[in-house]
């Protein structure tokens, strides 16, 4: 039987269920049944959206980069942002990939004009009064390996936090770190592809 949960992943936890070196994993989370799986991954220091299934022709889907599909995140970063950067941003640029300059496609990204509401991190970001820490959204259709964060560093701008909001018509909603919730094959593939 085809199972199908979203997860919010939470920050410091590595995005398999095997152990490695001591660190949290899913497993530390979430109890699931045998061959449940993610879609994908999102780095250790990062948290949020992720969608675990045991339906191969989903995972195959949604990893082909040739059926782009859009991933929304919301970044923090370090220092005031302006226009001109969120403007190149869009525009894509170019990132390391182990060793290989890739330039990012187009994507879409705004400043948010307050920050989102999300649940506190453990351990908090750190807070320095003198130097702003605005969000911006940033939607992307494709995942390259820590692309958001080489993106905001290649402009000058550190990522303090890094939350995957959406992927497609799934949104985490009112999920909080460490929480799951189970969806029908017929909600899912709704959502993610409108059939």
């Amino acid at each position: 039987m085809k199972r199908y949960f979203i997860i919010y992943k939470p920050y410091l936890v590595l995005s398999q269920f095997t152990s490695q070196l001591g660190k949290q994993t899913l497993a530390d989370y979430f109890k699931l049944p045998k061959n449940i799986y993610p879609v994908g991954r999102l780095d250790e220091d990062s948290e949020g959206l992720l969608i675990l299934t045991n339906d191969a022709k989903l995972n195959h889907r949604l990893l082909d980069p040739y059926n782009a599909h859009e991933r929304e995140y919301w970044v923090q970063v370090d220092g005031a942002i302006p226009q001109q950067v969120i403007i190149h941003l869009q525009k894509g640029v170019e990132i390391n990939l182990n060793g290989t300059m890739y330039k990012t496609k187009p994507c879409i990204v705004s400043l948010f004009n307050e920050a989102p509401l999300l649940p506190a991190r453990t351990p908090p970001i750190r807070f320095r009064k003198e130097i702003p820490s605005p969000w911006i959204k940033i939607i992307l259709t494709e995942g390259k390996n820590r692309q958001v964060r080489k993106m905001t560093a290649k402009v000058g701008f550190a990522t303090l936090r890094l939350v995957r909001n959406r992927i497609e018509g799934i949104e985490l909603g009112n999920l909080q770190p460490g929480e799951m919730k189970e969806l029908s094959e017929k909600m899912i593939y709704k959502k993610l592809f409108n059939e």
